[in-house]
């Protein structure tokens, strides 16, 4: 498995400052969370690969801006925008393909589980992860607690309707916030599991550096590291989460010698 952080976690510093941060203070793995369309620009995008290649850094995962338009795009009842969604993720493929990103963070609908056709909304994603597979991307639905993909059982009856072709990103914060047991959700998606977005939480809060909770954090990777070895797992925190940067790196040296400590068969 290998650790990394958000660029996110710096929100709301411009993310070509956020990532030449992390650069300057060791990080070698990054999540990139595009908070603009000018920061999809293929020059734009290029001078992050440039930066990232200078300090020997990769880039696991894409988060994007337009998640809170989801529901109205990719899940209408108006063909033409779903359409129209489809087209504009090119250009989130594209930058992904520049900076050699494989998995793609949806949020997805906002409509409750409840009342959600799981057929309906396993096709949609389907011609989406279609699409992101011809650029050689991982489309992966993210447990957000504000969201259809904050049940569980929902995100089973997903799997179940995909099947090989489901993925999931695990949100540690975001299941605490659904009222959803993480290693339960572990143990229910298994595999699918591509990417993982760590915090600790406890009486301080939901989004908390590893080891300022109760969250066992330790124990949940060791069996992450069962089901799916190759996994990403990257801090993702609020910027009210830590004082200075050099803690949230010191959080990520403990994180990535942990899964290092798992890839050589450590306990």
């Amino acid at each position: 498995m290998y650790a990394g952080v958000s660029t996110a976690c710096l929100y709301p510093r411009v993310v070509e400052d956020a990532l030449y941060d992390l650069a300057l203070a060791g990080v070698s793995r990054v999540e990139i969370f595009i908070n603009s369309h000018s920061e999809l620009r293929r020059n734009f995008v290029d001078a992050m690969a440039q930066l990232m290649h200078r300090f020997e850094m990769t880039c696991c995962s894409l988060h994007p801006y337009t998640c809170e338009i989801e529901p109205i795009m990719l899940f209408s009842n108006y063909p033409r925008r779903v359409d129209d969604y489809l087209e504009y993720c090119r250009y989130y493929f594209t930058a992904m393909q520049q900076l050699g990103a494989k998995i793609f963070v949806l949020h997805g609908n906002k409509v409750p589980a409840a009342s959600v056709n799981v057929e309906r909304y396993a096709e949609r994603f389907r011609r989406l992860a279609d699409l992101g597979k011809s650029y050689g991307v991982v489309v992966a639905q993210e447990n957000v607690a504000r969201c259809t993909g904050a049940s569980l059982n929902f995100l089973v009856q997903m799997k179940q309707a995909l099947g090989k072709d489901a993925s999931f990103v695990l949100d540690i914060k975001q299941a605490v916030r659904a009222g959803e047991n993480p290693f339960t959700m572990l143990r229910a998606l298994g595999s699918s599991i591509v990417h993982v977005h760590m915090s600790d939480h406890g009486e301080y809060g939901d989004c908390l550096l590893l080891g300022r909770g109760y969250f066992r954090w330790e124990a949940f990777l060791a069996e992450l590291q069962t089901y799916n070895p190759e996994c990403s797992v990257v801090l993702e925190l609020y910027r009210s989460g830590f004082n200075h940067v050099t803690e949230l790196v010191s959080n990520y040296s403990i994180l990535k010698n942990r899964l290092d400590a798992l890839g050589k068969g450590g306990v």
